[in-house]
């Protein structure tokens, strides 16, 4: 119950609850400086008292049960309502703000997001998603003609598809692996890559969580490996920022971009591309700028006009964050997963495409039920039960994603393996 208080406390504290007040653009870092006690301390994951506080920062419909929140989170509502007030505020000032105070708010969000993801602000561009800051790198290297690029068949889409873009447009060459639904070890993975390259090999992209599976790929393994052999690598971290708790330095990567709008609960459209200092000056701007030198992070953040509003809403969700703890939260995600997992595991009809290993994996699992596509239980747990997953369908796996958020309840997943159990014994009973 105290660390309830305290949480309710501290969100009291930064002018979370009361409703936000007026504010002049002029003084809009203000909004972000109200003091707060960071949660230091561990929580139990089935802390119901704090994390019915947590919970009740969400605002979600009661029409269905939300467990595809791999695609985007909803926003708390001390993020909401920063988004809105700050869009409001942009709004009343419009070209007065973009023109006086737009750059100035824009440091001070890079800052705060290089010390929340402890790197250097000289490293990070602020971008729109990971699409966005991934296909900053592909389409920017410096590769040329014969150059290879190594790629697992279970990389998100658009990505594999801007590296075939830049294949047919430049004649890279493009090297793709397949990895294992089940590794029984993280070497078992890392020789799968290391396998094919070759002299001739420039870049690898790794996903440090696979998107349809969950699966936690060994990063800083891959990465020393791929060093060994002089090969740069460039890491997907959309589902993995602001979900499990590491450091970006700590993987070793040269490259890494992730979508802030997933896990640290950003309103959509903010992103974020970490690049090694000495890395910047040969990347070319996915959009031509010349107003920046070329190894200036900057460079790559040229978008023309944009919601500002957006960005600035970033330093609210990373002191919710705070509140709640990076530890914490990811044992909470973990919990949330293992809790409905744990029901399942063993149930004759009923596989899993993810890792039963703690250590692989977080929040996302993948489920199969023996006998019906994916798309149709995935149609079937909507329209039966009012329960929103995504079906996965594709070479390499075939199941329904299943994502629990922090706002998600054990009598929320009861309700889906009840439903998955009902499927089950429908599909053998006819």
């Amino acid at each position: 119950m105290a660390n309830r208080r305290n949480f309710i406390k501290n969100l009291s504290a930064m002018g979370f609850i009361a409703p936000v007040a007026a504010f002049s653009f002029f003084d809009m870092n203000a909004q972000h400086s109200a003091g707060f006690t960071l949660l230091d301390e561990v929580q139990n994951p089935v802390d119901d008292d704090f994390w019915k506080a947590v919970q009740s920062n969400f605002e979600q419909s009661t029409r269905f049960i939300n467990l595809e929140n791999g695609y985007f989170s909803p926003q708390p509502l001390p993020v909401l309502n920063a988004f809105i007030e700050n869009t409001r505020t942009i709004n009343q000032n419009t070209s007065l703000y973009m023109r006086t105070k737009q750059f100035d708010d824009k440091e001070m969000v890079r800052n705060e997001l290089a010390a929340f993801a402890q790197v250097d602000a000289e490293e990070l561009a602020l971008t729109r998603n990971t699409t966005e800051s991934l296909n900053i790198l592909i389409q920017g290297l410096p590769l040329k003609t014969g150059d290879e690029a190594i790629l697992a068949h279970q990389d998100y889409g658009s990505m594999i598809e801007a590296f075939g873009q830049r294949a047919r447009r430049d004649g890279i060459v493009l090297k793709k692996i397949s990895l294992p639904l089940h590794p029984k070890t993280d070497e078992e993975i890392v020789q799968l890559y290391k396998e094919v390259i070759t002299p001739k090999t420039k870049i690898i992209l790794v996903t440090h969580m696979i998107n349809t599976t969950g699966q936690i790929l060994p990063v800083k393994k891959i990465c020393a490996m791929a060093h060994a052999s002089g090969v740069e690598v460039m890491v997907d971290g959309a589902h993995t920022f602001a979900h499990i708790d590491f450091k970006i330095a700590d993987l070793g990567c040269d490259y890494f971009a992730a979508s802030l709008h997933k896990w640290l609960c950003c309103p959509i459209g903010a992103g974020m591309l970490w690049v090694k200092r000495e890395k910047i000056k040969a990347l070319w701007p996915l959009f031509g700028d010349d107003s920046q030198p070329h190894d200036n992070i900057r460079k790559l953040e040229h978008q023309g006009t944009h919601p500002c509003a957006v960005q600035l809403s970033i330093p609210t969700a990373i002191k919710f964050h705070n509140l709640i703890g990076s530890q914490n939260k990811e044992a909470r995600l973990r919990y949330l997963k293992n809790y409905w997992v744990d029901k399942l595991a063993g149930v004759d009809g009923i596989s899993f495409n993810t890792p039963a290993d703690d250590s692989r994996t977080c929040a996302i699992a993948n489920v199969a039920v023996a006998g019906i596509s994916p798309t149709k239980l995935a149609a079937k747990l909507y329209d039966e039960h009012k329960i929103f997953t995504v079906a996965i369908e594709s070479e390499t796996v075939r199941g329904v994603r299943v994502t629990p958020h922090l706002y998600t309840t054990e009598a929320h997943l009861d309700k889906l393996v009840e439903a998955l159990t009902h499927k089950l014994k429908n599909k053998k009973g006819g």
